[in-house]
This record gives structure tokens, sequence and C-alpha cells, in this order.
């Protein structure tokens, strides 16, 4: 596949309650990686590589970006955070867009608002975001959450089972909407 040159990447985060958030909190991060994708929803495009994961508050702990709670704000960040780590490590990418559906996550990610919260996490993202389009074309596209968009709701699925402790399902009994 080293014709590959252009990515979608879908993130997506969900956290177990997202009021009175704490450092013990369960959130997971989700990111489905998509060539050939036409952007309408309607499930076009290749699964090329999908990952998911805790949000790591423990500073101690491998993985950990900076998330102080568990929340959807720290997961969402955390999502494009892993999808920025990756995509450094792939050469034959020239451009990637990163879609998701929380605006507060694209925005701290791609610089246009600063964090008043999740200060640590926050510049990590925005650290990897400028490394990663100093390399390639990188832009950030907001998607409405759960209307049906089949990455965007894999992306989600991925997110929740993480934050669940759960194995995702595979891609082929999967049907969006079903978390």
């Amino acid at each position: 596949m080293s014709e590959i040159r252009r990515v979608h990447i879908y993130v997506d985060g969900s956290c177990s309650e997202n009021r009175n958030v704490t450092s013990e909190t369960r959130a997971g991060w989700g990111l489905c990686v998509i060539v050939d994708d036409s952007g309408s929803g309607n499930g076009r495009g290749h699964l090329l590589t999908e990952l998911n994961g805790d949000v790591v508050t423990n500073v101690e702990e491998r993985g950990h970006l900076g998330a102080e709670v568990g929340s959807n704000n720290t997961a969402e960040l955390s999502a494009i955070a892993h999808a920025l780590r990756w995509l450094l490590g792939e050469s034959r990418i020239e451009t990637a867009v990163i879609r998701g559906d929380s605006n507060y996550a694209l925005n701290i990610a791609s610089g246009l608002w600063r964090a008043k919260a999740n200060r640590d996490l926050a510049r990590r993202v925005r650290d990897l975001w400028d490394e990663v389009s100093s390399i390639i074309s990188l832009s950030g596209e907001h998607v409405p959450a759960h209307r049906g968009h089949r990455w965007n709701e894999r992306a989600d699925h991925l997110a929740f089972r993480a934050m669940q402790g759960e194995t995702p399902l595979p891609l082929q009994f999967w049907k969006p909407g079903n978390r």
C-alpha cells in the first residue's frame, strides 16, 4: 500500500460520567484511519488501521500525555494526540484530515483556542499538531456526533469500549450506532 498519500482520521473520546470528574474517572479514546473517504458519512473508504485506549492520568504510568482527569475533553484530546503520533510514524502520508465531533478538541489542537483546563495535555497535543503540520498538510474538520456517520460512529465505538475496558467488536460484526 505504498500509494497511500492522503488519509482521514476519525477521532472520538468517551467518559463514564462528565460531572465531578477526577483522576479516577474512566475515559477512553478511539481513532480510525480511513483511505479513500468521501466524507459523506455513508461508509465509503477503507479502514487502514484503528487504535483505542484509556486516558492515562497517572504521571508515573506509560502513555501519560498530560491528562489530570478522565473526562470527555481529555479523551477527545488524547484521541487527537494518538492520531498525530500515528502520523509521525507514517512517512508515506502527505495529507491528513482529522475529523472529530468535538469542536473544543479540534480548536485546542490546531491552536485556534487556548485551553483553560487540561493545559499540559493541550500543550502536548498542540506541540504534536505543530510537529506533524511542519511535515505534511494537516487540517481538522468537525463531524456532527451520533448522526449515523459510519467512521465517526466507529471511532465512538472504539472510545466507548476502551472506557468500558472491553474489546471493540470486529468491523465486520459491528453496525453504526452499536456502542
